[in-house]
């Protein structure tokens, strides 16, 4: 898989992962591939909500040392 854009959102609190997710995803052509770094407790909630809710595809989650690693496509 290409990823199309990496963005990191660590140490940013519910619901700024879900918003950076958001605005990084309108840059992308449809089918675009994000990869978005978090630690939020509630991203594991909030990011597969966001992306069903928004008609993007939650690929994987990934739990890292550094936090958890989520692929997304847009829709």
């Amino acid at each position: 898989m290409v990823v199309s854009l990496e963005i990191d959102a660590r140490g940013l609190r519910c619901p700024l992962p879900v918003l950076k997710a958001r605005k990084a995803l309108e840059q992308l052509a449809d089918g675009g591939l994000l990869r978005l770094w978090a630690d939020d407790p509630v991203a594991v909630v909030d990011i597969p909500h966001f992306c069903k809710e928004a008609g993007h595809e939650f690929i994987a989650m990934e739990d890292c040392e550094e936090g958890q690693l989520y692929l997304i496509r847009r829709g």
